[in-house]
């Protein structure tokens, strides 16, 4: 009988969990895990994208064993002692790979619900309103923006079209509530090119049409004032 094939590592495993992770982040599951990669997340997110790594190693051991019972019982094999044998062990690693499966969705679980419990206040006050340091960054980025690393000091930089720089942990800021992502597609040695989200765009737009008027209107029981035209 042919030795057992190893599993094959996977990048991610979908769990029934990815959609509350990316409902409670604002970010797909495979943008968390690069932004864990590049050291851009916050302790509680990067607690959760680790949680969340296990939890797809322990889902790709559930499917190999799955897989491999399946062969087994097929009908390729010879139906003898070694066979039965084989089968035994199978399952019982199935029955450990599951217990070592649930056990990390419940480790999952647990640092979403933290992420969930700690949005629910802004999310029923609604958005918060932006900064004025807030909406300077977003309309330098909506102009042009990338983010750069120092190729011998690997330091982070974000200069923009219009000849400033934002700072780089006002971008992460920026970053965390969803306002502005970040093609990862590019090195960072050589540029990340920066756009606004939709919930960026449109807190800009909030944001400027929240802007006092340079004209008050005129107080109740007072006539608008006119200009006053010179005599000629």
């Amino acid at each position: 009988m042919p030795p057992e094939p190893t599993p094959t590592p996977v990048r991610r495993a979908v769990s029934p969990l990815d959609h509350r992770i990316e409902a409670a982040t604002g970010h797909d599951i495979d943008t968390l895990w690069a932004y864990r990669d590049r050291g851009v997340l916050d302790e509680t997110h990067a607690h959760l994208v680790d949680r969340h790594r296990e939890l797809a190693k322990a889902q790709v051991g559930v499917v190999f064993y799955l897989k491999l019972l399946n062969r087994l019982s097929s009908g390729e094999f010879d139906v003898d002692d070694a066979l039965f044998t084989r089968i035994d062990r199978t399952v019982d690693q199935l029955e450990e790979a599951t217990d070592t499966r649930d056990a990390a969705a419940r480790t999952v679980n647990a640092a979403l619900n933290s992420i969930e419990s700690a949005g629910a206040p802004a999310s029923a006050q609604g958005p918060s309103p932006l900064s004025t340091d807030d909406q300077a960054a977003l309309l330098s980025i909506a102009g042009g923006a990338k983010v750069h690393a120092h190729l011998l000091t690997s330091r982070m930089s974000v200069p923009t079209s219009s000849g400033t720089r934002i700072p780089y942990a006002h971008l992460q800021q920026l970053e965390a509530a969803g306002l502005v992502s970040r093609d990862l597609s590019h090195p960072a040695e050589s540029g990340q090119p920066l756009a606004l989200t939709d919930t960026g765009r449109a807190a800009l737009i909030r944001a400027r049409n929240s802007r006092p008027s340079a004209t008050p209107p005129p107080r109740p029981g007072t006539w608008p004032t006119t200009p006053t035209r010179p005599h000629r």
